[in-house]
């Protein structure tokens, strides 16, 4: 009799342990959102006020700036019409930053998380692939090439040099590092002016520890405007050449125009590198000592932090394992490789992959 007390108090003390880990670290993997931050709305303080609908335009903007984030710029229109209701009905949490009253104008500051699974399903029906939305410096060299003058322009004489980095949004993910000027570089590129489209600008590239970089020549006559984009992302390599009939540089509006078509354009091919194919949802079965409650609460940190993770949950557990069910967006062999690089190894000769 006292043997079969004790051991149902074991088993009684593993089920408790397992109930933790379920309740207490699970829970929130669920609630995994996109957060929108420092929403400002304005609108005059008149009879009609209404505080609800001011809010209400802030998520209206949070879910555009979130789309302009995530969704190519071909994808954006079909998401023009999106209901304020559907909107609203994508939302996980909201907090207001700050709110206030001058001169009779109302100004609101808020926060917004939408609830990851919702936002994926709304673009899946619309058959649109999102981008994670992936932060990332980039070298970027803007060369000028006035074929009437023979000249080069490079550094603060390059108007677009001047101007690239003035107007900066908030969803943009590409943040441009351009080159200081230097006197060696400058020479450098005009050396190689008669081949400078095959030109690699490594020895240039080299000087700044950034391994993604765009390089724009830009070859301008009476004719036309003529532009080479040497796009190199992620080891890739890819070559972008557009002519323009019209385009005049002496006009800022033409030049800021110029510019936000050229951001839009590699912020596209950004986009194209992150895309996630949520159509792609692979079961994968993972089995997980539970021995440390730490170990099981890193683990299922580290699968929370993977934006190609569509979900997970606990499928069955004992006193010596718990075992998940994970949805993954995309192939074995690219959870593995990311499992990797977060130090997490599997023995996946059986059915059911094991933590090692």
């Amino acid at each position: 009799m006292k043997f079969n007390f004790n051991f149902k108090k074991l088993y009684i003390y593993f089920l408790f342990l397992a109930l933790l880990n379920i309740f207490f670290s699970t829970d929130f993997v669920r609630a995994k959102t996109f957060s929108i931050n420092d929403i400002e709305i304005s609108t005059p303080f008149e009879i009609n006020f209404n505080k609800n609908n001011i809010i209400d335009e802030g998520f209206i903007l949070a879910f555009d700036e979130l789309i302009l984030s995530i969704v190519q710029t071909k994808d954006q229109k079909k998401l023009q019409k999106t209901s304020p209701r559907i909107i609203k009905g994508m939302i996980e949490t909201f907090s207001i930053n700050e709110e206030k009253f001058i001169d009779e104008i109302y100004y609101l500051n808020l926060n917004v998380s939408f609830n990851k699974k919702k936002i994926f399903a709304l673009l899946e029906k619309k058959n649109i692939f999102p981008s994670l939305p992936v932060k990332k410096d980039i070298f970027f060299i803007p060369i000028i090439i006035d074929e009437n003058k023979d000249e080069i322009l490079m550094f603060s004489e390059n108007y677009l040099f001047n101007n690239w980095n003035l107007d900066k949004k908030k969803y943009h993910l590409l943040n441009y590092i351009l080159p200081t000027e230097d006197l060696e570089d400058f020479n450098l590129v005009k050396s190689k002016l008669k081949n400078l489209e095959n030109y690699d600008f490594q020895q240039i590239i080299n000087k700044y520890n950034l391994k993604d970089y765009i390089v724009m020549i830009v070859y301008k006559n009476n004719d036309e405007i003529r532009v080479i984009n040497k796009i190199n992302f992620n080891k890739t390599m890819d070559l972008k050449n557009l002519k323009f009939k019209s385009l005049n540089f002496n006009s800022d509006k033409d030049i800021k125009e110029f510019i936000e078509n050229f951001k839009t354009l590699y912020e596209n091919y950004w986009k194209i590198k992150n895309e996630i194919n949520t159509s792609v949802k692979l079961p994968l079965i993972v089995s997980v000592e539970n021995k440390e409650n730490s170990k099981i609460s890193e683990f299922e940190k580290q699968l929370t932090n993977i934006d190609l993770i569509y979900d997970f949950y606990i499928l069955k557990f004992n006193n010596k394992n718990n075992v998940y069910k994970i949805i993954f967006n995309g192939s074995p062999d690219k959870f593995l490789k990311i499992m990797n690089k977060n130090n997490y190894e599997f023995d996946i000769q059986n059915q059911i992959w094991v933590l090692r």
